[in-house]
C-alpha cells in the first residue's frame, strides 16, 4: 500500500509541477509581442502537457464521445475507452469505441481509433463488422476538432 501512495503522490508532483511550468510560460508568453512568439509557445504547450500526449486531441477525443459513456480515461497513456452505446433510434444495434493518441504532436499518425459493433439476434449480443468508413469518420472529426481547438488557442 505505501508503494501505491508513493506512486500517486510522485505522480501529483509531476503534474503540479507540469501545471506551474505551463502557468509560466503562459505568462511569459503574454508578455511577448509578436505573433511567432505565440506560435512557438502554443506549440511548446502542445507537446508539453501534463497529461503525457497532445492536448489538444485528448481533448477533442472527450469531446467527440462526450455522448458515450467512457470506461476508461488515462490521459497519461492517452486511452479512452467507452463502455458500450445504444443509439435511442436504433435499439438493436450497440458500438464500442476506444481511442489511443500516440504522440505529443498534433498529427494524424498520432490518432488510433478502433470500434466494436454489436447487433441483437434472438435476444443475443452478436458481433457485427464496423465499416472502415465509419472509423475513417471519427478520426476525421477527432483531428479537425484538433485543428480547431488548436487555431482558437493560437489566434
Amino acid at each position: 500500500m505505501a508503494h501505491s501512495t508513493s506512486a500517486s503522490n510522485s505522480r501529483t508532483r509531476r503534474l503540479v509541477g507540469a501545471a506551474i511550468a505551463g502557468l509560466a510560460t503562459f505568462a511569459l508568453t503574454a508578455c511577448g509581442g509578436g505573433n511567432d512568439e505565440r506560435l512557438r509557445a502554443d506549440m511548446a504547450a502542445s507537446q508539453v502537457t501534463s497529461i503525457g500526449v497532445n492536448a489538444y486531441l485528448w481533448r477533442a477525443s472527450l469531446e467527440t464521445l462526450s455522448f458515450m459513456p467512457l470506461t476508461t480515461a488515462d490521459s497519461a497513456g492517452g486511452v479512452l475507452i467507452t463502455d458500450w452505446y445504444v443509439n435511442p433510434e436504433s435499439p438493436s444495434e450497440r458500438v464500442k469505441v476506444s481511442v489511443a493518441i500516440l504522440d505529443q504532436d498534433l498529427r494524424a499518425d498520432a490518432l488510433r481509433v478502433a470500434a466494436s459493433r454489436q447487433t441483437l439476434q434472438a435476444g443475443q449480443w452478436v458481433e457485427a463488422p464496423v465499416q472502415a468508413a465509419t472509423i475513417q469518420r471519427l478520426e476525421d472529426i477527432i483531428l479537425t476538432k484538433a485543428r480547431d481547438l488548436r487555431r482558437s488557442t493560437v489566434s
